[in-house]
């Protein structure tokens, strides 16, 4: 039952991304022979108007993987709506700026503007209803998983996490490792999926066995170890299976590609966000007449330091009395003014200088305050492991995680892109920075009092 209900959820997903798909681009089809194709001095026959439609199929499917507007049932209708009006934003953008440059005239740049602006809210609008309506569905079809959590003694809230998501997920019953085997064993055939919450690895490889045996689905906490033993490379050099872990990041190939990429990345956001960064600059300077910007040193690659830049978004000497400590929820030391640039993003913008000299990457591991990292390491030693690579402006911790992210899974995600680290690896995960910066939840603090992400 659970093979044909995988198959179904598998189909569902695959006919839901083709209706997403055909919808954006029988939207772009009409547009373009209706209002576009007519400005051209010759305009595109049969196979010119197929190319044109192929191409911005092509442009969608690409942007709106990279953004996870495809993600139905997976991640929640905001997440997947944004992804969809994202790729939307740009396909259209790119196939604006094409349409202007092959029509050649000034006096039709307003309309082609019109005619795309006026596409992009149709797909806005459309594609929320599609994705609301399949999602909707999906949630009907296929209910959550009842679950059994087998719990370990650190305590943590991965259960409270996953019941937030009660559309996916259920923990029925929870039973802590410290049960007998066969008590364990018992209360798994009861339920449809297991969560193995931070257990000793012994215990985790015989459940998991257990579970193969029985076909039965199973998530689990990875430890450092899982992480770094799951990208290794297959060897078939002997008669007995072998595994290599190269443990090198980047080639020198890629950190050539990677560090080309950065310059020409970094001089493009300077010159497209200049106007905002110099509107803000004002902004900060007129509230309190006090600097502008705030540099923080901070630990890269091998724990070298730099100055990282930011726009203040706190108080003057906000640390003079607390020290060096993450910002809480409704934290008295942000300004008005920081409350919005922090939301938005906006005070990372001056990073883009830090990125062009080389201090950091586009894609990495946010670079930590040496305190702050330092005590960290005290908690978690592995913490050191995440500077194998250059810090960055946004990374898999950024992503995925939030700004209150705990040490230990901040440490994870870090090493899980340590790991993959690739050049495609980088451009998905700079796709998926843009959608972040519309959920507010990934801006989260710390609790109040706490220095730092426990």
């Amino acid at each position: 039952m659970s093979k044909k209900m995988e198959s179904m959820k598998h189909l569902y997903r695959g006919i839901s991304n083709i209706v997403i798909t055909l919808v954006v681009t029988v939207l772009f089809s009409y547009v373009w022979e209706e209002w576009l194709n007519i400005l051209l001095d010759r305009p595109f026959l049969t196979l010119g108007g197929t190319t044109m439609i192929v191409i911005y199929m092509i442009l969608a499917i690409f942007f709106i993987h990279g953004f996870g507007g495809y993600d139905i049932g997976v991640s929640r209708i905001s997440h997947a709506s944004i992804g969809c009006a994202l790729a939307s934003l740009i396909v259209n953008f790119l196939m604006m700026v094409f349409t202007v440059m092959m029509v050649g005239y000034k006096s039709l740049i307003p309309g082609i503007i019109v005619a795309y602006v006026e596409l992009f809210l149709a797909d806005v609008i459309i594609l929320f209803i599609i994705t609301y309506v399949l999602t909707w569905l999906y949630r009907r079809i296929f209910p959550p998983y009842q679950m059994l959590q087998i719990h370990g003694e650190h305590v943590n809230n991965l259960d409270h996490k996953m019941g937030l998501r009660r559309d996916k997920y259920v923990i029925a019953e929870t039973v802590m490792d410290t049960a007998p085997f066969d008590v364990i064993t018992a209360k798994i055939d009861k339920y449809e999926a297991v969560l193995i919450n931070d257990v000793p690895s012994e215990l985790k490889n015989k459940i998991l066995k257990y579970c193969f045996d029985r076909q039965k689905r199973v998530y689990f906490t990875p430890k450092i170890s899982d992480i770094i033993v799951k990208e290794s490379e297959e060897l078939n050099l002997f008669d007995s299976p072998l595994y290599l872990s190269r443990n090198i990041g980047f080639s020198l190939g890629q950190r050539i590609v990677k560090r080309t990429g950065d310059i020409i990345l970094s001089l493009l956001g300077i010159a497209i966000t200049s106007p905002v960064m110099l509107i803000v600059a004002i902004m900060i300077h007129s509230y309190d007449k006090g600097p502008v910007f705030y540099k923080q040193e901070r630990y890269t690659i091998h724990k070298k330091r730099f100055k990282v830049i930011k726009f203040r978004s706190m108080i003057v000497d906000a640390e003079k009395k607390s020290g060096a400590r993450l910002a809480s929820e409704n934290d008295d030391r942000i300004t008005p003014i920081g409350h919005f640039i922090r939301a938005t993003r906006i005070d990372e913008i001056p990073q883009f200088f830090n990125i062009l000299k080389g201090d950091m990457s586009f894609v990495g591991p946010r670079p930590e305050r040496p305190q702050i990292h330092e005590e960290y390491c005290e908690k978690v030693p592995e913490f050191d492991f995440r500077l194998s690579v250059k810090a960055g402006l946004t990374g898999y911790a950024q992503v995925y995680g939030k700004y209150n992210t705990t040490t230990y899974d901040k440490l994870k995600f870090d090493m899980i892109y340590v790991q993959k680290a690739s050049i495609i690896l980088d451009l998905q995960l700079i796709l998926l920075t843009l959608r972040v910066v519309f959920q507010k939840e990934s801006t989260e603090g710390v609790e109040e009092g706490e220095k730092t992400a426990k």
